[in-house]
């Protein structure tokens, strides 16, 4: 009999309370749900099984990154219904716990229970990494940094493009009209710069530097020395291959070596872009008090990072399950207000603050587009499941920025001397012209 997928079908809206918006094709060639619908894929018995003994957002990353679910059309059409049932039901156990508390809800599952066969919990993907406390030791910042930027640096060119940079690009034109990816991380790099107010000689510590953009760029258009850290060896390769091609090695130095590591200041700039997120809450603090140290009285920092909205009870706020296992070990988002305040407290005055929210969403889906014009070379280099992970974590970033889940923020911040004199116009912005 073929009639697995509308038994899983009934059975799923069931549990939910809600008309599935996917069609579904099952593992026996049976489809059901709308006509001219997205298509979820469930290609064998052991996806239910993955569901069920782990439902929620963990359940179905798990059964996408070992190729147990696919979609058949638009992935981000896709993503963006099942995640509104997943946000709307609860986004893990719980959330079927309070279902259960429904007859016909506990029947269903039983139902998907026979449909899934026999068999223990399914092991977890290999790509899964294990899972531990928030302890953002040094060595546990290695191991985690380690986890997502030591996959290949060949791999990272198929996702970043010739630009290299791992970070919100910014778009003063849309592609349409002739804006391309390497054009808005390019204007991303010269719009820091510009924000540091950087002068050739200048000492300028590139926090997270990445494969390098960031640091040949201030030190090949501005003229500045550059100090850049990293804790990914792959990445600090790269970046001094770089560098030397370039014939940039009497300005910029990479160095592997952790942020609180550093002692040869005082700079006049730093930037840190997209590596705050790494820090951790209870390490924060100290993060901003030493950058506050490392910076020459009137030198600015430039802050570049992601954002999450607060919640009337911060003390519920939990990592989320699939970044945290498979994307970004250890990573924790702040609201804007409390990065604010913590870079306040180190000593900081902060001076101007620019959500580029939408910039993100951009970038990700350029990132997203790039890895499927080139994905089975992708598989190869990185492993198919890692593949599947970054297809699947930057298409639905896109989606959380755009429908402001998540923004992402440039935060301009002085240590302003005793004069009071920060050094900066009257009118702000000037950066921007």
């Amino acid at each position: 009999m073929t009639d697995a997928a509308p038994r899983l079908k009934g059975l799923l809206e069931q549990v939910l309370g809600h008309p599935l918006p996917v069609r579904i094709r099952a593992w026996d060639g049976s489809e059901a749900g709308p006509p001219g619908a997205p298509v979820l894929v469930v290609r064998n018995r052991r996806a239910l099984r993955r569901l069920l003994w782990k439902p929620g957002e963990l359940g179905l990353a798990r059964a996408w990154v070992a190729g147990d679910l696919d979609i058949d059309g638009d992935l981000y059409a896709v993503l963006g219904l099942v995640s509104g049932l997943i946000w709307e039901r609860g986004e893990d156990a719980r959330g079927l716990g309070q279902a259960l508390r429904e007859s016909d809800v506990r029947a269903a599952v039983r139902g998907l229970f026979r449909l899934a066969g026999p068999g223990l919990p399914p092991t977890p993907p290999r790509e899964e990494i294990r899972r531990r406390r928030h302890l953002h030791t040094r060595r546990s910042d290695r191991r985690a940094i380690s986890h997502h930027y030591d996959v290949g640096n060949d791999f990272y060119e198929i996702v970043l493009g010739p630009s290299m940079v791992y970070s919100c690009a910014y778009w003063t034109a849309p592609e349409s009209v002739g804006g391309t990816l390497e054009d808005a991380q390019r204007d991303k790099l010269e719009l820091i710069c510009r924000k540091l107010a950087l002068r050739p000689g200048q000492r300028l510590l590139d926090v997270g530097c990445g494969w390098g953009s960031l640091a040949i760029h201030a030190a090949r258009e501005h003229g500045a020395r550059v100090v850049g850290i990293t804790l990914s060896q792959e990445q600090a390769a790269y970046a001094r291959k770089r560098v030397a091609g370039e014939g940039l090695t009497d300005k910029v130095e990479i160095r592997v070596q952790d942020y609180r590591d550093v002692r040869d200041g005082p700079y006049d700039a730093i930037s840190s872009v997209g590596m705050a997120e790494h820090v951790g809450a209870a390490r924060y603090l100290e993060y901003a008090q030493d950058l506050h140290r490392l910076l020459a009285p009137g030198g600015r920092l430039l802050n570049h990072q992601i954002a999450r909205r607060p919640q009337r009870d911060e003390s519920t706020y939990a990592v989320d399950e699939f970044i945290d296992a498979y994307v970004f070990p250890d990573g924790e988002l702040a609201p804007l207000g409390t990065t604010v305040t913590q870079l306040e407290r180190a000593g900081f005055e902060v001076r101007d603050v620019e959500p580029i929210r939408e910039h993100y969403a951009l970038t990700l889906r350029r990132w997203v587009a790039n890895l499927e014009a080139d994905g089975a070379r992708a598989a190869r280099l990185a492993g198919p499941g890692r593949a599947r992970v970054w297809r699947l974590y930057m298409a639905a970033s896109a989606l959380a920025f755009e429908r402001n889940r998540i923004g992402v923020n440039q935060v301009l911040a002085v240590r302003t001397p005793e004069s009071g004199a920060s050094g900066l116009p009257l009118r702000t912005r000037t950066w921007n012209t």
